[in-house]
C-alpha cells in the first residue's frame, strides 16, 4: 500500500495577496490481490495494467474560492483557479456535485472557475463542489479528487424586516416614565458575522410624545398621566433601520398600545335628587327604588358604598349596593305606616373606598344627593293589639263561660268598625266561640283529659260602609289552657295472669303491680297501695315509687279450696281532694315443681270488654238491616198490588210449554184443555200445571165472538202490565209452525195463511190499542182495494 501526500495551495483571488498553503493529507488505500506486507514503508505499491511503477508527491494548487453575492458586472463571474502540479500536457480539469456546470463551470486546461449566475448569499451561503484532473485520451484519473467549497460574501444588501405588521400592547393607566410597554421584533437577512450587516435600530415615528423604544424593540412610556379615561388606546408606529452609515433604507410596524384600568376614580350621582313612591304595606326587604351613580372606571374597579349623611333612618331604611350595576338599592328595615309618617327625607352619599389616592384626580372624593321618599295610604288589614293571646281555665268549671276579649282596630284613617270570625280550632269541634265582637266563649266546661289545651285562630275583618266586609282580613292565635282538676281516680295496670304456688312459702313475691292517673301526678307524692281486707293469705308491700308488691302472707295455698283468688286493691292518688279506686286483682293458685316452677294451672276466662261506642255502632247496623229489610217487604207488596188480575194471566202464561214438535191436531186429546182458560176468566182459578210434553190447541166453546172478547181482556190486561212495569220483558212470543195437525180445529196458525182466510172476525179493533199492534192492524184489519202478495 503507498500514501500518496496532497500539498494544496491556496492564493487569493486577486493576485496580490498570498495565503498561506494549507497542507492536506489524504490517505486513499488500494488493495490489490497481490498485496505484500511493507505497511511499514511510506511509499506503497500498486499495480496499474499489470505493471508497477513508483508515483512522486504532487499538489493541488488553486485559488481562494470566494466570490460576491450581486455583482452587476457582466457574466460570467471568475470565481477562482484549480491546478495541479501534475505536468502532462493531456491533463483535463473537471468539476463535479452540487450546481457543477449550471452556475459554475471550468475551463477544461487551465482550471479556472467561473459563475455564470448573479449570487445571492440569502439564498446560499456557500457551495460545495469535487475537483478531478484526468487524462483526456483515456478518462483516467491522474490524481485523487479533492473537495472544496465556493463561499459567497454578504454586501449588506438586505432591509431589516418585522417579524409581524401589528404588535399590541398593554400597560396600566398612569404608570410612571420608563414602564415598558410591548417589544418588537425586526430581522436582517445580511450575514450577522459581518460588522454592521445585521445590526437593526428601532425609531418611533408616530406617537414619540408618549412612547419611546430603545435598540433591543423594547417599548416603554414617556410620560406619568397617560389617562385610560381620556384615551385608552394609542397607535404609534415603529421604523426599524439598518446600522449608521448603511444605505439607509427601513421598514415600519403598527403597534396598538391599550391603557388597562386602574381604581383612580370615585362614584358621582347622576342626579342631584332621587324622589320615589311606595305604599305603606310594602314589604320588610322589598326594593322602594334605586339610586345611580357614574363610575368611570372600569366594572371590576367599582366597589360604591353607600351612607346616611343627613336624617339618619338607618333603622328604617338600608341601602345596598347592586354588584352588577353598582345602582344603590333601597329597602325598608322594619314596616312603613302612612298614619305615623308619610314622607321620609334625607342625604346620602356614594364613596368608594377602594380609590389608589396616589392617582387621585382633583374634583372631590364624595357625592351626595338628597332621596325624598312618599309613603302612599293603602287599605290595610285591622291590627291586633296583643299577639298571641291566652287563656287559662279549669277544667269542668260549668260556671265560667267567657275567658276574655280579643282586640283589633283599623290602622287607616277611615277607623272602621271590626268584626271577628273563628277561621281554625284544633282540635277540631265547637269548644270555643268568638262573637262579634272579639269575646271568647265556652259553649260547655272544658275536660282536660279530653285535651290540654285548645288553640283557635281568629279573623278580624273591617265593616265597610255598605254593611258588608272587606276582603282584607289579619289573623291572631289564641291559645286556651285548661288546668286540671283531680277529678279521676288512680287505676290499676291490670298484669298479665299473675300466679302463685300452692306450696309458696310465706314473704314469696307473687307480682309487682303500678297504677296510673289521667289527671296530672300529684307533686305531694307517689300513690298509695292498700288491700281492701286483711284476712285473705296475701300482704302488700309498696315500693315508694309508684309501685307495690304482692306477696304471700302465710304460704300454703289450697287448691282443692280456691283454685282461683281475687283480691281486691285501694289505690289513692294523695291529691285534693283525694281520689281512689278499687281494684281486683285475679291470682291463679297453680301446682309448681321442687323447682317452683308452675307445671299446671288452670285456664281462667278472659274478661271481654265492649265500649259503649261499640255497643251504639253494632245497634246502628242491627237497626239499618231491619230498615232495609221492611222497605223490600213493603216494595214488594206493593207490585203485587199493582198487577191486579193480570197475575192470574201471567200464571197461566207461565205454564205453557214452548216446544218445536207440532201437535197431533184434533186427535190429539190427552195433553192440555184449553178449556181452562175459560174456567179461569169465569170462576178466577188459578189452574195446576199439566206436565205433559205437549198442549193441545182446542177450538173453545160457544162462538167466535165470545172467545175473541175474552182474549181481547186478556190481552189488555197483558198490555197495561208491560206497560207499567217497564223493569220485566213483555211475554209476547211470536210462534211459527211450519206443519200443522191434519185434523186441527183451530185450522193452520201461520201468518201467511192468516190474511187470506175467510175467517169472519173483525180484528179493527187493533188499531185502537196503539202503536204497538199497527203491524197487527195493517195485516188482519178490513182495508178496501187491498191485495196481499205472498
Amino acid at each position: 500500500m503507498r500514501t500518496t501526500v496532497l500539498q494544496l495551495r491556496c492564493q487569493a483571488d486577486t493576485g496580490v495577496k498570498k495565503m498561506k498553503h494549507l497542507i492536506l493529507l489524504f490517505s486513499l488505500s488500494l488493495a490489490p490481490a497481490f498485496a505484500e506486507k511493507e505497511s511499514q514503508k511510506t511509499n506503497q505499491n500498486f499495480s496499474s495494467n499489470n505493471a508497477s511503477h513508483k508515483r512522486l508527491k504532487r499538489d493541488w494548487i488553486w485559488n481562494q474560492m470566494h466570490i460576491k453575492e450581486e455583482i452587476d458586472t457582466p457574466l460570467p463571474h471568475h470565481v477562482g483557479k484549480i491546478t495541479s502540479s501534475v505536468r502532462n500536457e493531456n491533463a483535463k480539469y473537471i468539476i463535479e456535485g452540487e450546481y457543477a456546470n449550471t452556475i459554475f463551470k471550468v475551463e477544461e486546461t487551465s482550471g479556472d472557475v467561473y459563475a455564470f449566475e448573479r449570487l445571492d448569499r440569502e439564498k446560499k451561503a456557500e457551495y460545495e463542489l469535487t475537483a478531478l484532473i484526468i487524462d483526456r485520451r483515456n478518462n483516467q484519473s491522474l490524481e485523487p479528487p479533492s473537495k472544496f467549497i465556493i463561499k459567497v460574501y454578504d454586501i449588506n444588501d438586505n432591509v431589516p424586516v418585522f417579524v409581524q405588521k401589528v404588535f399590541n400592547g398593554s400597560v396600566p393607566e398612569m404608570s410612571p416614565v420608563g414602564t415598558s410597554v410591548t417589544k418588537v421584533t425586526a430581522v436582517d437577512a445580511d450575514d450577522p458575522t459581518v460588522t454592521g450587516h445585521a445590526t437593526v435600530t428601532y425609531q418611533v415615528i408616530k406617537g414619540d410624545e408618549y412612547f419611546t423604544v430603545d435598540d433591543t424593540g423594547v417599548i416603554s412610556t414617556t410620560r406619568a398621566d397617560l389617562d385610560r379615561e381620556n384615551q385608552s388606546t394609542y397607535e404609534i408606529i415603529v421604523k426599524a433601520k439598518d446600522a449608521p452609515g448603511s444605505s439607509g433604507d427601513s421598514s415600519t410596524a403598527t403597534v396598538i398600545i391599550t391603557l388597562s384600568d386602574i381604581n383612580d376614580n370615585f362614584p358621582i350621582f347622576k342626579h342631584p335628587s332621587f324622589h320615589f313612591k311606595v305604599p305603606e304595606n310594602i314589604s320588610v326587604g322589598g326594593e322602594v327604588g334605586r339610586v345611580k351613580v357614574e363610575d368611570v372606571d372600569e366594572p371590576q374597579h367599582r366597589n360604591t358604598k353607600y351612607s346616611f349623611v343627613r336624617g339618619d333612618y338607618r333603622d328604617t331604611f338600608e341601602i345596598i349596593a347592586n354588584p352588577f350595576t353598582n345602582e344603590g338599592i333601597i329597602r325598608p328595615k322594619k314596616p312603613l305606616d302612612f298614619e305615623k309618617v308619610a314622607e321620609y327625607r334625607f342625604d346620602i352619599e356614594a364613596t368608594d373606598p377602594t380609590v389608589d389616592l396616589r392617582y387621585f384626580k382633583s374634583g372631590g372624593s364624595r357625592s351626595i344627593s338628597t332621596v325624598t321618599i312618599e309613603v302612599t295610604d293603602v287599605d290595610e288589614p285591622p291590627v291586633f293589639t296583643k299577639l298571641p293571646y291566652e287563656f287559662k281555665v279549669r277544667e269542668n268549671d260549668p260556671e265560667i263561660r267567657t275567658l276574655g276579649s280579643v282586640w283589633a282596630h283599623d290602622p287607616d284613617a277611615a277607623k272602621r268598625k271590626i268584626r271577628f270570625i273563628r277561621r281554625r280550632a284544633s282540635p277540631n269541634g265547637d269548644y270555643i266561640r268568638v262573637s262579634d265582637t272579639g269575646i271568647i266563649q265556652l259553649p260547655k266546661p272544658l275536660d282536660r283529659e279530653f285535651s290540654s289545651s285548645y288553640n283557635i285562630t281568629v279573623a278580624a275583618q273591617e265593616i265597610l260602609e255598605d254593611g258588608h266586609l272587606s276582603d282584607r282580613e289579619s289573623h291572631a292565635h289564641v291559645h286556651v289552657i285548661v288546668t286540671d282538676v283531680n277529678d279521676n281516680a288512680p287505676e290499676l295496670v291490670y298484669p298479665e295472669d299473675p300466679r302463685v304456688c300452692e306450696n309458696a312459702a310465706p314473704g314469696k313475691v307473687i307480682i309487682r303491680i303500678s297504677a296510673t292517673d289521667k289527671d296530672e301526678v300529684s307533686p305531694r307524692g307517689f300513690f298509695k297501695y292498700s288491700l281492701a281486707t286483711e284476712d285473705s293469705n296475701f300482704s302488700l308491700i309498696e315500693n315508694y315509687d309508684n309501685t307495690a308488691n304482692i306477696t304471700v302472707k302465710y304460704g300454703q295455698f289450697n287448691r282443692e279450696l280456691a283454685k282461683i283468688h281475687y283480691l281486691p286493691v285501694i289505690i289513692s292518688d294523695n291529691g285534693d281532694p283525694e281520689l281512689s279506686s278499687t281494684n281486683t286483682l285475679v291470682i291463679s293458685v297453680c301446682k309448681c315443681n321442687e323447682k317452683g316452677n308452675f307445671t299446671f294451672c288452670e285456664e281462667r276466662a278472659k274478661q271481654v270488654g265492649v265500649s259503649i261506642q261499640a255497643l251504639v255502632a253494632i245497634f246502628i247496623c242491627i237497626f239499618t238491616i231491619l230498615v232495609i229489610t221492611l222497605l223490600i217487604l213493603l216494595r214488594k207488596r206493593h207490585k203485587k198490588d199493582l198487577s191486579g188480575l193480570g197475575r192470574n194471566v201471567a200464571e197461566i202464561h207461565e205454564q205453557l210449554v214452548t216446544y218445536d214438535e207440532e201437535g197431533g191436531g184434533e186427535m190429539d186429546t190427552t195433553s192440555y184443555d184449553v178449556s181452562v182458560l175459560n174456567s179461569v176468566r169465569k170462576n178466577g182459578i188459578k189452574p195446576e200445571a199439566v206436565p205433559s210434553p205437549y198442549a193441545q190447541v182446542q177450538k173453545p166453546p160457544g162462538n167466535i165472538t165470545s172467545g175473541a172478547g175474552e182474549m181481547e181482556i186478556m190481552i189488555e190486561v197483558k198490555k197495561d202490565e208491560a206497560d207499567n212495569d217497564r223493569d220485566l220483558l213483555p211475554y209476547d212470543t211470536l210462534h211459527i209452525y211450519g206443519y200443522e195437525g191434519a185434523e186441527s180445529i183451530a185450522e193452520s196458525l201461520s201468518s201467511l195463511e192468516s190474511g187470506s182466510s175467510d175467517s169472519d172476525i173483525d180484528y179493527d179493533f187493533l188499531n185502537d190499542w196503539g202503536p204497538r199492534f199497527k203491524m197487527l192492524a195493517e195485516l188482519y184489519g178490513s182495508e178496501p182495494n187491498e191485495d196481499f202478495v205472498y
